[in-house]
């Protein structure tokens, strides 16, 4: 009995020593530096986090079917410069198209996600109809989405934008920022669709036996169409959010996004073998990711040696996920 005791306890360090390390992390952080334990700290960091959570929940359910998304970040940067494009201040010397009055916030941000879904349901059928891998299919479609975005935008940076626009990165609704609110409004429909839906029960089912799934009667393809489709409309809604953040826009906006926001669902516990993970779990990765890079600025650590410390946290966490999925077996 001791030694079973002992056993889950081990397994219980090794499989979360990420999220334990980075808790010590930010501990250390609090303690040796001024400014860290502050509301204002903790409210920029909720601020990154908003449009990365948007992403991650995107690519989790593609994650959980044992699948992957490469074209999020170029997905990203396309929804950036569509939103940026419709909502330019008129009189703004630099002005997209000439003449044309901005359009509705709301508005453009529906607009916005119905044409990366578009792109989104191209890749889903591609893997569902014609059995791409999804690593292949969305490699492509990085690739198309970008050279589209180029041929578009001219590559041109993109700014003056409307004060309805820059409010959204940064008004606030009942003390909170409104990206904010944007994250749990996504985060919540995305807990009801896994949990409450017939498409969340069907996503479980692909992720653990696609063909068992198909036996069983569920609709494989219609479902890793739908999947890839709504995936792709968070990217876009995540390029409408970063676009009113920074108050500018450009073709690169959103690169390499899509290995953090899988990074992050492996962390919180989304296996890369599919059949498990929860909104809970891209929560939780987000939030070890952006907590990681604010405590490696607030102890000084150099700005390209984070990126190495982010790589050892992902070689880490896709080990620690391959280890679970190996003992279970």
């Amino acid at each position: 009995m001791e030694k079973t005791k002992q056993k889950q306890i081990t397994d219980f360090l090794i499989n979360n020593g990420v999220i334990i390390v980075m808790f010590l992390l930010v501990i250390y952080t609090g303690l040796t530096t001024a400014n860290f334990f502050t509301m204002n700290n903790l409210t920029n960091t909720l601020m990154n986090m908003s449009s990365r959570l948007v992403i991650a929940l995107g690519i989790a359910g593609c994650v959980i079917t044992a699948g992957c998304d490469l074209s999020a970040g170029r997905m990203i940067g396309l929804g950036g410069c569509i939103s940026g494009v419709l909502l330019q201040r008129i009189d703004y010397s630099g002005k997209f198209f000439p003449g044309m009055e901005p359009l509705n916030v709301i508005l453009v941000a529906f607009i916005v996600m119905a044409i990366c879904a578009c792109f989104g349901t191209v890749t889903g059928f591609f893997i569902a109809h014609l059995s791409v891998p999804p690593f292949i299919a969305t490699l492509a479609m990085m690739e198309i989405v970008y050279g589209l975005n180029l041929i578009f935008t001219n590559a041109t940076p993109l700014g003056g934008y409307t004060t309805e626009y820059t409010n959204v990165g940064s008004g606030r609704f009942l003390g909170i920022g409104y990206l904010i609110w944007i994250a749990i409004i996504v985060a919540a429909v995305t807990w009801f669709i896994f949990n409450m839906t017939r498409h969340g029960k069907y996503m479980y089912a692909i992720g653990g036996n696609p063909q068992a799934a198909e036996v069983a009667g569920v609709p494989v393809k219609l479902t890793l169409i739908l999947i890839y489709m709504k995936a792709a409309a968070m990217y876009g809604l995540a390029g409408f959010m970063l676009g009113a953040k920074s108050g500018g826009a450009s073709v690169q906006l959103g690169y390499g996004y899509e290995m953090e926001a899988i990074a992050a669902c492996t962390i919180g516990g989304v296996s890369v073998t599919g059949g498990r993970g929860k909104v809970s779990s891209a929560i939780i990765g987000v939030a070890v990711f952006e907590l990681l890079k604010v405590a490696l600025q607030y102890l000084g650590v150099d700005a390209n040696a984070q990126y190495i410390a982010i790589g050892i946290v992902i070689f880490v966490a896709i080990s620690l996920d391959i280890r679970k999925y190996v003992a279970k077996k």
